[in-house]
């Protein structure tokens, strides 16, 4: 699970890196919020979780992890379109945005969870 956090965390390096570029060059920085959230929710943090399941397998095992792993992964990228609309002003989209907020705390609150329940100290 390590492994498929890691490469999903460097995905969203390459989007939340490109998006940078892009607005960068655009000299458009509307969706600055999108791209720090992408580089934040996806690459810093799910690098974490990939470190810390390498160093703790078995938490990696749970199904809490594998749950994680999808609700996050389905929670970021509605988040982030639905901001980005509503970043550039359409507020239909505010809902979208609510339920992918509301979603993603469930999955750090299941990321958590799993911490709690199976990282343990190593044995002496």
């Amino acid at each position: 699970m390590g492994v498929r956090f890691l490469k999903i965390a460097v995905a969203y390096l390459v989007v939340g890196i490109t998006m940078g570029l892009v607005m960068g060059m655009l000299h458009n920085f509307a969706l600055a919020p999108v791209h720090a959230h992408v580089n934040l929710l996806g690459w810093a943090s799910l690098a974490l979780v990939g470190l810390i399941y390498h160093l703790y397998p078995e938490a990696g095992k749970t199904t809490l992890a594998r749950v994680h792993f999808w609700l996050h992964n389905v929670s970021l990228p509605v988040l982030m379109i639905g901001l980005a609309f509503l970043l550039t002003g359409n507020e239909a989209f505010d809902p979208v945005v609510a339920v992918g907020s509301v979603a993603m705390v469930g999955a750090l609150f299941v990321f958590a969870a799993n911490i709690f329940l199976h990282v343990r100290p190593a044995a002496q």
